[in-house]
């Protein structure tokens, strides 16, 4: 879960502990009884938007917070390109003939700056971890038989599921 951000009151009370004062980031977590970490944090964020002190005059609440989260917005990790539809690609990679190759050329005709292949096959992979495997069926039993197998590999077996009367050889 996030942490909150701090209030401005307090942000500026830890800026002029630091700027003003000199006090060490663990005196200032003690003091406004926040973590250490945190205050060191604001203090990069202050040095990497460039933020002296004391604050200029023209400085309101609301620029100082824009100043401060520049980025806060985005996720660390967050995709910056087309998504395709993950369920559609799964269901598509089932069929006889369809490879992960397959797909990609596909999305690429549509998207030209979508994801190279190697990040296309990863995001598929980690899409096809979070599904669920199970299929669930109910039946009664012996009114059916199930078989293993797609009827497509040559081979040297021949099922018969006598209720149904269906043939299917290798």
């Amino acid at each position: 879960m996030p942490r909150q951000r701090l209030s401005m009151r307090r942000i500026k009370q830890l800026l002029t502990m630091r700027f003003g004062a000199g006090a060490s980031a663990r005196s200032i977590a003690q003091e406004l009884g926040i973590a250490p970490s945190t205050v060191r944090e604001y203090l990069s964020r202050a040095a990497a938007a460039g933020i002296v002190w004391p604050l200029a005059a023209d400085v309101t609440d609301e620029s100082l917070m824009a100043r401060l989260f520049v980025n806060a917005g985005v996720r660390v990790g967050a995709r910056h390109h087309a998504e395709p539809d993950w369920a559609a690609l799964v269901r598509e990679f089932k069929r006889p003939g369809v490879n992960l190759l397959v797909l990609w050329e596909e999305y690429r005709a549509v998207h030209p700056e979508g994801y190279a292949y190697s990040r296309f096959c990863q995001l598929f992979r980690e899409f096809e971890r979070r599904l669920s495997p199970v299929m669930r069926q109910s039946h009664a039993a012996g009114h059916k038989a199930f078989v293993d197998g797609s009827c497509r590999v040559p081979g040297w077996w021949m099922w018969v599921v006598p209720l149904e009367g269906i043939w299917c050889d290798g």
